[in-house]
C-alpha cells in the first residue's frame, strides 16, 4: 500500500462521499473559506495530507512497539502546542492524569519489562513519527481557528487540499513502480481508512476538541493501546495478560483525571450552554 497513493485515494473518496451533503451549504460557506485560506491550508496540510500519510510511511521503517512508545508523546506535544500558540494549560490534576495514562501506555508496550524499553533502538521511522506528532499537535491546537462553515463543507475543503497535496508524492511512487494493487484486500483497506479512520475519526476528534479543548482531549490518545488490545483479543484471538490489565487501569484512571474540567472550564461550559 503506497502511503501517498493511499492518501490520494482515500481523500478522493472522502470528497465524493461528503460532496452531496456539503453541496447545499457551499454557496453560503464559500465566501467564508475565501476569507480564511491560510488557516484552511494549515489544517488540511498538517492534519490531513501530512499526518494521515506519514503514519503509514513511518510504519514501513519502524516496529509496532516503537510506534507505541514514540507515538505516546502526542498528548505532551498537543499540550505544548496549545500553550505556545494559545496559552492553554492543564492544571496539576489534569497534568498528573496525562502522566498516569502515559505510564499505562508504557506498561502495555513494555509488558512490564523495563529492559524491553531500554533495548529499543530508534531509526528514521521513529523520527518520522515524532515529526508527525508535531503536525498532529499543531492541527489539534489550531482546530479552534477553523472557518465557521458547515462541518461537511470543512471536510470537503480539507479532503480536496489533502488529496492535491499528496498527488506529487503519489506520482513519484507510480514512477518508481510502487503502486496500489487491484485486489480485494487493497479495496477493503482503502474503504476502512476512508470511512473509519478518516470520516468517522476526524469528525469525532474535531467535535471532542470543541467540547473539552485540545489539551484535555489529548489524554484520550493514550486509550489507543486499550482498544488495540481489545481488538487483538476479540478478533485475533490473543490473550489478555496482567500487563494489559495494569495498563488499562492506569490509562483509564489517568484519562479520567485529565478530562476533569477546572472551575474556569466548568463556568465557560455553563455560559456556552
Amino acid at each position: 500500500m503506497p502511503p501517498a497513493s493511499l492518501g490520494v485515494a482515500r481523500w478522493i473518496l472522502v470528497a465524493l462521499i461528503v460532496l452531496p451533503f456539503a453541496w447545499p451549504h457551499l454557496k453560503a460557506d464559500w465566501p467564508v473559506l475565501k476569507r480564511q485560506p491560510g488557516i484552511m491550508l494549515l489544517l488540511a496540510i498538517t492534519g490531513g495530507a501530512a499526518f494521515a500519510t506519514l503514519q503509514f510511511v513511518a510504519l514501513q521503517y519502524t516496529t509496532a512497539l516503537n510506534m507505541g512508545v514514540v507515538g505516546s508523546v502526542a498528548p505532551a506535544f498537543i499540550v505544548a502546542a496549545s500553550w505556545l500558540l494559545f496559552r492553554d494549560r492543564l492544571n496539576a490534576i489534569q497534568l498528573t492524569g496525562v502522566m498516569i495514562s502515559l505510564s499505562g501506555v508504557l506498561a502495555i508496550v513494555s509488558r512490564l519489562d523495563i529492559t524491553r524499553l531500554a533495548s529499543l533502538s530508534f531509526n528514521a521511522g521513529d523520527l518520522i513519527i515524532l515529526a508527525n506528532m508535531v503536525f498532529w499537535a499543531i492541527y489539534s491546537a489550531c482546530l479552534r481557528l477553523r472557518p465557521a462553515v458547515h462541518p461537511m463543507t470543512f471536510m470537503l475543503a480539507m479532503a480536496i487540499i489533502a488529496g492535491l497535496s499528496n498527488l506529487p508524492f503519489a506520482a513519484a511512487e507510480y514512477v518508481y513502480a510502487y503502486r496500489l494493487q487491484s485486489t480485494g484486500l487493497t479495496l477493503m483497506a482503502l474503504l476502512y481508512s476512508t470511512l473509519i479512520t478518516t470520516l468517522l475519526a476526524y469528525f469525532a476528534w474535531a467535535k471532542g476538541i470543541d467540547i473539552v479543548g485540545a489539551p484535555r482531549a489529548s489524554a484520550f490518545l493514550h486509550t489507543i493501546p486499550v482498544f488495540s488490545a481489545i481488538l487483538a483479543t476479540t478478533i485475533l484471538g490473543e490473550r489478555i495478560e496482567l500487563f494489559h490489565i495494569i495498563g488499562f487501569a492506569l490509562i483509564l484512571g489517568g484519562v479520567t483525571l485529565a478530562a476533569r474540567p477546572t472551575a474556569k472550564q466548568k463556568a465557560a461550559g455553563t455560559q456556552t450552554s
